[in-house]
């Protein structure tokens, strides 16, 4: 690892070389938005841009990183403000609300999904980096999953549903865009109505929900 500038307190670890320029690169996101740049965050930092490039090879795949390194701080605020809310298929309506309110604010995670615009990051975002978000999002619900009877597939293929609506809205938000409650509403009825308690298949057939004896058993042979 090169310790040329810096602003004279060079990085000790290449970890913490990628951590500082990950925070310069979102305070530059967050001051200028869509137009910032390698030379802006290297400037920042007091180095040059091929020490910049030497962790990321263009400023798309730094912005990526940026957005990742954001997604932990969006999901805790998330989870804080879910906290208590048990029923599944009121946390789902909530948490997909919310998210549509907040996503569009967040400059670092917004200039993934903001449309109308021409997004390099399309496929990223539709991939292992929205992916990881939904799964992250779904497990910091306040709800026991596992009483539910839902398993980690199947909390995975609802992670999947959920970010195929949260995308559909961002493309499309509606005309007019539902807002408050009234997209809440429409959450409930059609998304998290799909929500129910997943019953486990049984052992065995059952007669009149009774588990057939080994005597009656007996008798059929």
């Amino acid at each position: 690892m090169r310790t040329h500038g810096w602003s004279g307190a060079a990085p000790a670890s290449d970890e913490e070389a990628i951590a500082r320029i990950l925070d310069a690169a979102g305070k530059t996101i967050d001051a200028r938005g869509a137009d910032f740049s390698i030379a802006d965050v290297a400037r920042t930092l007091g180095v040059t841009r091929q020490t910049v490039y030497r962790y990321f090879p263009s400023t798309d795949a730094l912005l990526v990183a940026a957005a990742v390194h954001s997604v932990s701080g969006f999901l805790d605020r998330l989870a804080a403000h879910l906290q208590g809310i048990t029923d599944p298929a009121e946390a789902v309506a909530e948490g997909v609300a919310t998210a549509l309110e907040w996503l569009p604010k967040d400059k670092r995670l917004g200039l993934l999904i903001e449309p109308g615009r021409p997004n390099p990051h399309t496929e990223s975002v539709t991939g292992d980096v929205a992916l990881d978000f939904a799964h992250s999002m779904v497990r910091r619900f306040d709800v026991d999953w596992a009483a539910f009877g839902y398993s980690d597939a199947d909390l995975d293929e609802l992670a999947e549903h959920l970010l195929r609506v949260i995308q559909s809205f961002v493309i499309d938000p509606g005309r007019p865009p539902r807002r408050g409650e009234e997209l809440r509403a429409y959450l409930r009825r059609w998304v998290g109505a799909a929500i129910r308690p997943i019953k486990q298949p049984s052992a065995e057939p059952t007669i009149n929900n009774r588990r057939p004896s080994r005597q009656s058993n007996n008798r059929q042979r």
